[in-house]
Order: C-alpha cells, then structure tokens, then sequence
C-alpha cells in the first residue's frame, strides 16, 4: 500500500526547476501523450511506466513555467521526485524513499517507488511493419585481404651453387620421389623396377611358374596367403627383439622365451597384428609457419603395419640378406667414389646422417638412390626412411664428409660445403656460421630462417644481411630482440648498437616506454633519445612512470632539477592508489648507485613509504624499508623511526563489498564498454559519440571524436584502440592518451580480437584464421596466422606469455608467445560420445587456457529453453584456480569473466542484474547490483585490478580490486 498525506498545496506554480516530466494518457490520450514523450527525448532520459502514465526523466534539471509546460513538472528534492510542494510535517508524513515519486492526484500525495517500474522500450512506439529492409554496401573497394608482414623465404635454388652442377637423372628423380612417399614426376620416364612380391617369389623358388607378379600367379599366392593367415593362430610372443641378421645395426639378438617355436606364418601374423589402436595427428607445431598445428595426444602410437611386416620381412626371411648385401655394395661404391676424389657424384648418393628416428621409422625396402640436386633444404625435415648402420659405419662417413668439407673450402666452394654441413651432417647451426665467416650473410640468414633455428640468431643473420626490416619484423613476431642483441654484441659491436636503436624504437611505437628507455640506454649516444622517452614515459603515469621518474631525478644530468615539481607531487599524494607508484619509485631508485642526488631523494622517499605503510600496513614489504633505512644519510630519522610491526591481511577482504546503481544515477550516454588506465582514469566508449577520458572524480579530460563500441587497451596504458562495427567489416582507430589525439587506421574483416595488446602486436580472428596483426603499420599485417581452424572462433585473449582462443565447438587452444607462436595445447573442452555435438553457448577465458563456459550438448534434454552445462578446463602452467562452484536455484547465471586471479558472475537475482565477484578460492568478496531488470544486460570488464559494470544507460560502477572501494560512474 503507498503512502498517503492531503498536502496544502497540489501543484508546483511559477518557474520551477523540472527533473522530470510525468504525462497522464487519461487525460492526454495515448497517442498525445506519447508524441510528447517522444518530443522531449534525448540521449540520457530514461522513460518509465509509473502510476498509469509516463515518467521521462531529464538527465540535467531545466527551468520551466509551469503554465506551458509539456507535461506535469517534477522536482527532486532529496532524492525524491514529487509533483509539488511539500512541507516538512508532510514528508515525514509521507516517509518517501530515495528513488521514489511522490505525486498529488485528486488532492492525495501517493508514494510510488521507481525501482519496481516498468521501462518503456520507445522503439516498439513505432509501426515498422510495412518498412523493406534493403541489404546495402559500402559506395568503396572492399579492403585488400590482410597480408603478411614477413614473407616465408623461398627455397634455395640450383643458382646458388653455380652451373657446374647438372640436372639430375630422371631415374634418380624417381628414387628421390619414392623415398619421400610420393608420386614420381609425370615426365620422368624410368623402367618400372620389379616389385616387392616378385623378389619374394625368386627367393622362396616361387619363379619356376613362370608367371609375373601381375599374373594369375600372383592373385592366387595372395589368396592362398590370406587364407593360411586367417587360419593360423597367433602365438604371444612369437616376434623376438633385437636385431636379425639382415639389419645392418649393431647388437646382439635376444630372444623372448615361448613354450614352443612359432611357425613362420604365425609369426608374420603376430608382427601383423596392430599393437596400438591409439591415433596421433602428425605434423609438428604451426608456429613460424602459421599453419595448423596438431592436437595434444597421449602416448605415441605403436609402429603401423607396413613398419611391422617391413622388420618381420628383413628378420625372418632371405629378403633382409639379400639387402644387407646390396646395402655394402652401396656402401663400397659410395666409399670409392669419395676415396677416388668423384665428389661430384658421392655427394648426389650419399647418406644424410640427421635424420630424426622415432617409433614411425622403418627400414627402407629400396636402396637409396642419387638426391634430386646438391640444395639446401631450407624447411624442416620429416620422418623419413632411415638406412640402418652401425656407430662405426656413421663415424666413417662423417670423417669422408668433413674431409670433403675441408676440400670444398680450400676450393672456395663455400655454397656446397654448407651443403654438407646442414644436408648431411645435420650441424644446422655450424653451418650458418661456417657461411657467416666467408660472408654468405644472406645465404646464411635464409637457411637460419628456413631451418627454424633460434629466433635471436635469425635476426641476428638478417641484420648482417643488410635487412634490417626483416630482422625487425621477426624479432618483433617473436620478441627476442633481446637475444639477438647479445648475440651480435659478441662480435659486431656497431651492429648490435643499431640493433638496439632498432629494439627501443619499437618499444617506443608500442608505448612501452620502460622497456624502451631499458633498449637504448647502454648506448651513450642516444641518452638525449632516452629523455625524451623517459619524459613522455612519465607522462602516461602509473608504476612505469613512477619508475621514469626516479630514473630521470637520479641518473640524467640536471634531471632532479627538471623532475622536481613531479617528484614532489607524487611524494606528497596521501591517497592509496599512488601507493604503488611510490613503491616502485623507491624500488629503482634503489637500484640506482649511490650519488648525492640519490642521497637527497631518500629521506622524502622513506617518509612517504611509511605513511603509506600506515594506512596500508601489507602493502610495503618490512625488509625493503629496513634496507633503505641503511643508505639514509640522516640517522637522526633512522633512530627515530618506530619497531617495523609484520604484515597484516588488508581490510577489505574481511567484508564482503555492496553497491547498487538505480535509473537515478544514470549519464546522457550510452556506454558501450570502458577501460581503466595509468593514474585512475577511464575511458569511455560512447558508440557514435566518440570516446570520453575521465579522472579519478568523473571529470571530462578529452573527447576523442572517432566511433568507438568497444575498446582494445594496450596493456602499457598509454593508448587504445577504439572499434566500430560496419557491415561486414570493423572499423579501427588509434586513440593516443597521453597526446589527447585519435585517428582512424584501418578496415578489417574479423568477427572476433583479443580485448588488450602490448601496443605492438594484436591477435584477431577472422572466419577460420587467426592473424597476429603488426598495431604499428599503416595498413593491417599479418606477422603470423594460423588458418584453416576447425570452427569459428568465439572468443580470443593474449597476455605477453600466452595466447588462448576457443571455438564453437567448445575447443580450446593454448600457443606460447615467447620465440613466436608454438602450440602448447589444444583439446576439446569435454570428449564427446559418437554422434554427439556442443554448442558453445558463452564463455570467459584467460590468455593462459582457463576457460569457463557455458555448452549445449545434443544428446542432454534441458528443462528450458537457452540452459546449458557449465564447463572448466584449468590453465596451463603451475596457477592456481578452482572449479566453478554451484549455486542457488534461485540465482539465473548469465555470463562469466575471468581474469588470474578473480571470477565474476553476472546473473539475474530478485529481479536485478548483480555481479558476484570471487577469489581464486571461490570466496564471495563483492557484489554490484544494477536495478531494473527490464533494462538491457549490463557489460563487464574484469582485470586483476579492477570490475567494471555498465549498461547503455550510462550507468557505472567502478571497483578497485586492491583496496575494495567503489566508485559510481557516468559519462559526464
């Protein structure tokens, strides 16, 4: 029942100031009192359905007469929005919550509370039943596909080694093709070799029939063969271990002890027999190459049945004596030819001896014939056939190599000596080095690249080639500027100082101004470069500012000069969230080595730390203080200073934080999404509206007029890229913060990014392709892909050590970012019975592969509409996270976020939108509620420092997850 009073007065006269309006379709009509309604919107009023007409709300009061005004004013007096003018017995009377209204009708005052009432959805106002939705396009060139930013090395052509080497044979290119499990060439025409059978059948005197292995003959042996195999029993254990005397492997043969000797079709039906039905994808790991990498598997499976029958043959049968012969005879030859000094055709027979064996390694049935030519293979090698020897057999040819390696660089054969360094030898890396040393820097950098050898030394081989663009980009795909740099410091002192101008100014360009200072700062040359990245490095503010700071104050000439208005003012802060920025300011300029500018810092410094170690007792380490207690100059403060008291839990997880919003605190915008920065500032999207930097107190800074729905933070804090969806495409722009200036960059086909970048490079997914994009290039580059993903993807997130993304189907990948994109894990989220599917339904994921989801299975009845199964696949390395716990049935959830070290859940409770936050041990720590659930879902932003919560009715609020205090927000 609400609350009722006849006040004195039932109307406001004169000019008031009106906060809202209320119409009466009784006594308007509706189609009246809507057009009005409609005449006064704007963005920020908020229109609700209260006491049987409407209420429009006014984001800011307007003065109005209230002879010719639209509708009933209302003022707000404490909260309240009433019709007139009360006195004070009668609003005690009357006992009016905050967010209510209070309204004379018939000389009755009635309370109505706002936060039941209905929102009105303006745009089922309008009849669009007759309205023809014509598809549309941009009037411009769709944009070009993204390319790549480093293009794959080609091969090494037959022009690196000069002319003097000839086409190979067209037999030989058949035996090269054999050997490597495909097709021969079409136009190499060769006498087909007697198959596998027919030598069998000379052996075993099956050739007095006179009939080929394409005869009758043969279709008759096979059947009969098959029929004593389907009739003879297998014995366990009758294959036998070790080495027959057809290997050419040294060791001795052990056999397996059986109750009786096996018969020579039950043991090739034993060898026959699969030992393994476990299946693994092949192929090796897609990350430099950007291709599709494997799935994750258990064990490696067994030896497939042609590797069995290949041993079973040469074990026990003549075929492995036969071979053993033909193998020395093609041992003797190759020996002559290099004792003879024909290394023109030893080196086209011989034997590679860096062929990787695994469980997949067979014997090869064929002798190994001449290789196609004398080139360096510059892509990976695969599992191949391997010709059996013993260790004495190898260490001859690697001595007839090395001593032909010798004479090829005695002749300045330099190109093929390198050949039988990485082609032969497998010495990859010596190889490079050998053509580094006779200035085949090009060559050099090719087979490095080419060969997947470590990141630094690839770059390293380009920048000695006179590329440094190349060198820029892989180091930049990779992030191993800093190997490279030790690498050519070793001997090419200048390069590795221009390496490191080229290392900072990336830095620079991505906004990571530490670790640019951090590049170039050995390099005494560039200290005037240092400065001014260090100045605008202080500028972004935050802990990396901080850090600037101290290094400007205490190691550039003048700079405590220079720097100590700003030094003064971060000292002299009293508020908590400069703490940490203070620490790190004692922490650098501790490391700094002693100095009077050092000295001078360190009594203002300690002071500040132990305010703050007084309002924050764990925030400051005790053993950190207690050191620079040691380095005080004035020892009056150091005996002065009291007993260091251990560390206490902080105070905020001893309570469980609550804030709500209502329709009361709602802005004049839209937001879209939100981000926090360096020095307690936010930045808003305001979809067609632009992008709005805020302070710590909700003071406007700038306003970026470029369209911005959703935001992509650089984790350095100092820019964002704001995105707008249109059509099929994404429109992207670059707001710079700290220079308060957007621009737009590019168009780009994706359908899902990662919501943070490290300012350099940003992973995004288009249809099936996931693209690492260069953020610092005119037009979008691809530095690395991975196509052909088996399902769209859903959802990406990257952080500097790991990239995650998960697909549709409810499949995770996991890639490790450090020496470039590798493949560390990918599995589906659940196994699936047969003929079972998943649709992913929503999920949260972090950049190290833990991911909450929620997924409909096909084969499960859910008891409404839209329910799925909530699902958790742990992140990778050591980190510590929980299984999701259950909740009430009273609790709706919606959607879930993550970060390391925080969850959030937004769900439907008593009918608003609230968020729950939890620790990593599933402990309730905060609650955040948003009134109205008629209003639109509200969205989340969750970082390891702060929760967002905001709709688009301009409602905020903001939780600093390290001191536990809230703030409400709107966009000013």
């Amino acid at each position: 029942m609400h609350a009722r009073t006849a006040p004195r007065q039932h109307l406001h006269r004169g000019t008031v100031s009106a906060s809202a309006f209320w119409f009466d379709p009784a006594r308007l009509g509706e189609q009246e009192a809507r057009r009005r309604v409609m005449a006064l919107w704007a963005p920020g009023t908020s229109v609700l359905f209260v006491a049987e007409g409407y209420l429009l709300r006014l984001h800011c009061a307007q003065r109005v007469s209230t002879g010719s005004s639209p509708g009933l004013p209302l003022t707000l007096e404490g909260g309240v929005l009433t019709s007139a003018p009360l006195a004070a017995s009668e609003w005690a009377r009357l006992g009016a919550p905050r967010d209510s209204l209070v309204l004379v009708r018939a000389g009755v005052a009635q309370v109505h509370p706002l936060s039941s009432a209905r929102v009105v959805d303006l745009s089922s106002w309008f009849d669009v039943s007759t309205w023809t939705v014509l598809p549309t396009r941009g009037l411009g060139a769709p944009p070009p596909p993204v390319a790549a930013a480093v293009e794959p090395v080609a091969p090494v052509t037959r022009s690196f080694f000069g002319g003097s080497i000839p086409e190979p044979s067209n037999e030989a290119r058949v035996v090269l093709a054999r050997m490597e499990g495909r097709e021969p060439p079409s136009d190499a025409v060769v006498a087909e070799r007697p198959g596998l059978l027919a030598r069998l059948r000379a052996l075993w005197g099956s050739a007095s029939t006179g009939e080929t292995a394409e005869g009758r003959g043969g279709s008759r042996w096979f059947g009969r063969l098959a029929a004593w195999l389907r009739n003879t029993p297998s014995t366990a254990g009758a294959l036998p271990s070790g080495e027959g005397k057809g290997s050419s492997s040294s060791g001795s043969r052990r056999e397996v002890p059986a109750p009786r000797t096996p018969s020579l079709l039950g043991r090739l039906w034993a060898a026959l027999r699969p030992r393994s039905t476990a299946k693994a994808a092949g192929g090796g790991s897609g990350a430099r190459g950007g291709q599709t990498s494997p799935r994750n598997a258990g064990p490696p499976p067994g030896p497939g049945a042609l590797a069995r029958l290949s041993q079973w043959l040469l074990r026990h049968t003549p075929l492995g004596e036969l071979l053993g012969r033909r193998k020395a005879e093609y041992l003797r030859r190759l020996f002559e030819m290099f004792e003879g000094g024909d290394l023109h055709e030893a080196l086209r027979h011989a034997i590679p001896l860096n062929q990787k064996q695994n469980d997949d390694t067979r014997e090869a049935l064929g002798l190994p014939g001449p290789r196609e030519d004398l080139k360096l293979q510059l892509g990976p090698r695969g599992p191949a056939a391997t010709f059996a020897g013993g260790d004495a057999l190898y260490e001859a040819l690697r001595q007839r190599y090395r001593a032909a390696l010798q004479r090829f660089e005695r002749e300045g054969r330099i190109e093929e000596a390198a050949f039988i360094l990485s082609e032969l030898l497998g010495a990859h890396e010596e190889a490079v080095a050998f053509l580094e040393r006779h200035r085949r820097f090009k060559l050099a950098a090719e087979l490095a690249e080419g060969r997947a050898l470590a990141p630094g030394l690839v770059v390293r081989q380009w920048f000695l080639a006179k590329d440094p663009q190349r060198a820029k980009a892989i180091a930049r795909r990779s992030g191993c500027f800093e190997d490279a740099v030790l690498r050519l410091e070793s001997t090419h002192f200048a390069e590795a100082h221009e390496l490191r101008l080229l290392w900072g100014q990336s830095r620079a360009e991505a906004g990571s101004w530490v670790q640019a200072v951090e590049a170039i700062w050995p390099v005494q040359a560039a200290r005037e470069q240092a400065r001014e990245w260090i100045e605008r490095g202080v500028d972004v503010g935050g802990v990396g500012g901080a850090r600037l700071l101290a290094l400007w104050a205490g190691s550039l000439p003048g700079g405590l000069d220079a720097a100590r208005a700003r030094v003064l003012a971060l000292l002299d802060d009293d508020s908590l969230n400069g703490a940490a920025e203070r620490l790190a300011f004692a922490q650098t300029l501790a490391s700094e080595p002693p100095s009077g500018v050092r000295s001078a810092l360190l009594v203002p410094t300690v002071r500040a730390l132990m305010r703050d170690r007084a309002l924050v007792p764990a925030h400051l380490p005790t053993d950190f203080i207690t050191y620079l207690l040691r380095d005080l100059p004035d020892g009056a403060l150091r005996a002065d200073l009291p007993a260091l008291a251990p560390k206490v839990p902080s105070p905020w997880t001893r309570f469980v934080v609550q804030a709500t919003a209502s329709l009361g605190d709602a802005g004049p915008f839209a937001i879209h999404d939100a981000v926090v920065l360096p020095s307690d500032r936010l930045l808003l999207a305001l979809g067609e509206a632009g992008a709005v930097l805020l302070s710590a107190e909700g003071r406007r800074l700038a306003h970026f007029d470029v369209p911005a729905f959703s935001l992509v933070a650089s984790i350095h804090g100092d820019r964002v890229l704001a995105i707008a969806r249109r059509g099929e495409l994404h429109h992207v722009s670059r707001v710079d913060v700290v220079r308060r200036r957007a621009t737009a960059w590019c168009d780009v086909a994706m359908h899902a990014w990662a919501p943070t970048y490290d300012g350099e490079t940003w992973f995004v997914a288009s249809e099936l392709t996931v693209m690492m994009l260069d953020a610092q290039a005119a037009e979008p580059r691809a530095l690395w892909r991975v196509s052909k993903v088996p399902g769209p993807v859903a959802m990406l997130a990257a952080d500097e050590t790991y990239l995650c993304f998960v697909t549709t189907d409810a499949e995770c990948w996991v890639y490790a970012l450090q020496d470039g994109p590798t493949l560390r894990s990918r599995e589906p989220f659940v196994a699936l019975g047969k003929g079972v599917s998943a649709v992913l339904r929503s999920c949260a994921i972090t950049a190290d592969g833990e991911v909450r989801a929620s997924v409909h299975f096909s084969d499960r009845e859910y008891p409404r509409p839209g329910e799925a199964d909530w699902l958790w696949v742990k992140p990778q390395g050591p980190r510590f996270a929980a299984p999701m716990s259950v909740v009430g049935e009273s609790l709706e959830r919606v959607k879930c976020f993550l970060s390391e070290s925080w969850r959030a859940e937004l769900t439907l409770f008593d009918g608003a939108w609230q968020v729950r936050l939890l620790d990593v041990s599933e402990v309730m720590r905060a609650r955040l509620n948003f009134t109205f659930e008629e209003s639109p879902t509200p969205q989340v932003r969750l970082t390891n420092t702060a929760l967002l919560m905001f709709d688009t009715r301009g409602r905020m609020l903001w939780l600093d997850l390290e001191y536990g205090t809230v703030r409400n927000v709107g966009a000013a």
